[in-house]
């Protein structure tokens, strides 16, 4: 690791991709990606924990969504210049990298934008039904915070949904700085939506939603399509609000053919 305000995990090497994960987990949420480039050398992984998230101590200041992107903007001048980069972002994360692409211009290649924060509060657009199916002799078994967040995220409540859970979001849940934690819930949004400052960007996109994501739902990330003339987008069923761990393997192929995009 290089001395940087931002703790990142470095895994590979090529072309820069910074990966930005969403609030209150770490970098490990995104981890499931990684066989993606078993058989597509030449991306240099850069695994980002966010101020207050991961090994990242928090913001000296107030933390906001502003003060976050600000972060990562200093962090991206500081480690790569200026040179060209994609970037991919889950949940909150995804907020972010469409701020980096806004800010960075033709410099950033691609982004690939996993079930992204577009709107919050009572502006989001819900589903209805969200969990699928429920192993209730397992959810009597976990702690109560475990069980609420398992049960928010996921949409299917089972021994195997379990596992996955435990070993990519529960570890970065645990370490979160909660006071700052709290300051970001309450100041969650950019003030304005990244892509309305920025002319349209014809880099190759991705867009994944889930129909079954309780927390940002799937309708109004379509409206970013408008925005990305070369934006693929994917509406997974079956699938809570972590599908690159919940569906894995239909999020990599997803991947693998934005990044072979990118490469063509």
């Amino acid at each position: 690791m290089t001395r940087s305000v931002l703790h990142h995990t470095v895994v590979g090497d090529g072309t820069p991709l910074v990966l930005i994960h969403g609030y209150t987990v770490d970098h490990r949420v995104l981890l499931p990606l990684e066989p993606v480039f078993a058989e597509r050398p030449g991306w240099r992984r850069l695994y980002l924990d966010l101020p207050g998230h991961g090994a990242s101590p928090r913001l000296a200041g107030p933390t906001s969504a502003t003060a976050l992107a600000e972060a990562v903007f200093g962090w991206i001048d500081a480690e790569l210049g200026d040179r060209p980069f994609a970037v991919v972002g889950q949940s909150f994360g995804g907020q972010l990298a469409r701020a980096v692409t806004a800010r960075y211009g033709e410099q950033v290649l691609g982004s690939a934008l996993l079930v992204p924060v577009v709107r919050w509060d009572g502006e989001r657009t819900l589903p209805e039904e969200t969990v699928l199916e429920r192993d209730e002799e397992l959810l009597a078994r976990l702690p109560a915070a475990d069980r609420e967040l398992f049960g928010y995220v996921m949409a299917r409540l089972t021994g195997p949904s379990w596992e996955l859970f435990e070993q990519y979001v529960l570890p970065g849940r645990q370490v979160h700085d909660q006071a700052a934690a709290a300051e970001l819930e309450a100041d969650f949004l950019l003030p304005d939506w990244p892509e309305h400052k920025a002319p349209e960007h014809r880099g190759r996109h991705l867009l994944v939603t889930t129909r079954q994501d309780a927390l940002v739902g799937w309708r109004d990330q379509l409206a970013l399509l408008g925005h990305y003339p070369r934006m693929t987008a994917a509406v997974l069923d079956g699938v809570g609000h972590n599908p690159q761990v919940e569906d894995a393997e239909a999020v990599r192929g997803l991947v693998g053919r934005w990044l072979d995009a990118l490469q063509g």
